[in-house]
């Protein structure tokens, strides 16, 4: 989360007067889905900490690193070279976020069928 405050204080300050409008949307969503992404892997975290049984935290939390690290990075490169072709890997980041935030409600739902297990 750190990461994403850091890129989007660079992108609103470094980069505003370099890049226009465009460029610099493209940039910042590729921030505001980092933040996003970040806020889930913390979630995953936390839920892996309570229910270490279930895997589909663990899981969650590679898709959404990863997919962060794909989408977000090839925006954030996109945005400041104008490398058009960075913008064809971005959905490949797009669809591992997805994926992770399903995991995530998915052994949320998996672990409410297994009924209350309190940490501990």
């Amino acid at each position: 989360m750190a990461a994403a405050v850091c890129l989007g204080a660079f992108g609103a300050h470094a980069l505003k007067a370099r890049l226009n409008a465009e460029w610099l949307a493209v940039y910042q969503t590729g921030v505001e889905y980092h933040f996003y992404q970040a806020l889930g892997l913390l979630l995953a975290g936390i839920l892996a900490t309570l229910w270490p049984a279930q895997t589909g935290f663990r899981r969650s939390a590679v898709c959404l690193l990863s997919g962060s690290l794909v989408f977000s990075v090839s925006l954030y490169v996109l945005a400041i070279t104008g490398i058009r072709w960075l913008g064809a890997i971005t959905p490949v980041g797009g669809v591992l976020m997805i994926l992770g935030w399903i995991l995530l409600v998915w052994g949320v739902w998996r672990q409410r069928q297994a009924g209350p297990n309190p940490p501990g």
